[in-house]
Order: C-alpha cells, then structure tokens, then sequence
C-alpha cells in the first residue's frame, strides 16, 4: 500500500518548483513518524496521512474537485475501510494554515502531521522554501511598502499582494504557537529562533545602505 502510494504522490510533486516538491513529502513524512512513535500514536496511518498531505492544496492543484475525486478514487483502489478513508480526505484538505483560519483536526494522528508540516516551514529549509514559495508566485522578496497583515480572510492570505519577507510575520513567526505535540513543539524552538536571527539580518542588510 504504501508503495502505491508513494509512487501516486511522487508522480505529482517530483517536478514542483514552489517548495511542495517530493523530498518536502518525505520531509515531512520522516518527521511524522518519529514524532508518531514519541506520541505513541499510530505510525501506519501518519505515514500514509503524511505522504498524501499535499495532494489536495488549493495553491498546489489546477481543479480541487477533480483532485478529490481522482484522491477518492485512487484510496478506493487500496480497499481502504469507508471510515479511514473518509478520515484522510478530511484531515489533508483541512491541514493546512489557511491564513490562521485553519481547522482543528480530530485525531492525534492528523494534529501529528500537520505538526510536521509546520515544522517544515520553519527553520533553515523554512526559509529556502519560503522564497522558493514567492519566486515561483512571481512575488518579491521584500518590499517595505507593502504592510505585513495582522489579520487575514482565507482569500486574503491566498490573494493579497505580499512578499518574502511579509510572509515570516503573517505565517511562519507564528506556527510555533499552533503545533500540537510536545516533541513538535522542542523541534520548532531551534528552527524559529534561527529563523528570527535571519530576518533580523536580512533587515539589517537591507537598511544598511
């Protein structure tokens, strides 16, 4: 199963250019797992949430419906039980920050991957996706006239003009606040205060002159 899964997943990230690429998944997916077996959750299913956690990001697909569908029936073909399969669809379509909006998942095993996720958004592979993210969406890297958002709608976060930078401030500062797990939580406290010393010479440079 989880070979299938593996190749259904490389199949549609080994070629991304944003951050969302296949070795971002197996990021994910090996922290995930040790953060599974320190929590005591269940490692199977984390592992197969982790792989497919991209697959139905609306920044990431052309046509979120058709997506789903094709998502829905790829799980079919590996006679899943209806609960857990259900349970999968929910939990990546609802993992992601969405502007802070985001939901609260029901299961340990969800709270878990998400908890890896944000973690891959934080620290030094934080800040190459980062700006990996704002090449690819043809955004700056900084531009002080554009205002860093305190708060956001859904479409807001997705649509509104921003950059690089802004994004430290309206996303990544905050994720170390909104993990679930313990062992998450000692992970984040390296990687965010390297990301604060970044920006903080990013900004030092940047006014220098």
């Amino acid at each position: 199963m989880i070979d299938k899964i593996e190749s259904f997943v490389q199949s549609k990230f080994e070629h991304d250019a944003s951050g969302h690429d296949w070795y971002h998944i197996q990021r994910v997916r090996k922290l995930a797992v040790h953060i599974a077996d320190q929590e005591k959750a269940d490692r199977g299913f984390v592992e197969i949430i982790a792989l497919l956690h991209d697959v139905l990001d609306d920044k990431l697909t052309v046509d979120k419906v058709e997506a789903q569908l094709e998502l829905t029936e790829f799980l079919k073909g590996l006679a899943l039980p209806e609960a857990q399969l259900q349970e999968i669809l929910y939990i990546i379509d609802n993992i992601g920050f969405k502007g802070g909006n985001g939901v609260v998942l029901p299961s340990l095993e969800g709270r878990i991957v998400q908890d890896a996720d944000r973690l891959d958004a934080l620290g030094a592979i934080g800040i190459a996706r980062t700006f990996m993210y704002s090449g690819a969406k043809g955004r700056a890297m900084y531009d002080p006239r554009i205002a860093v958002r305190d708060s956001m709608s859904y479409e807001q976060y997705r649509n509104e003009r921003s950059s690089a930078i802004n994004h430290f401030y309206e996303k990544l500062f905050l994720l170390k606040d909104t993990l679930h797990t313990e062992t998450a939580k000692r992970i984040a406290d390296e990687r965010h205060l390297y990301m604060e010393q970044f920006v903080d010479q990013f900004l030092k440079e940047w006014n220098e002159i």
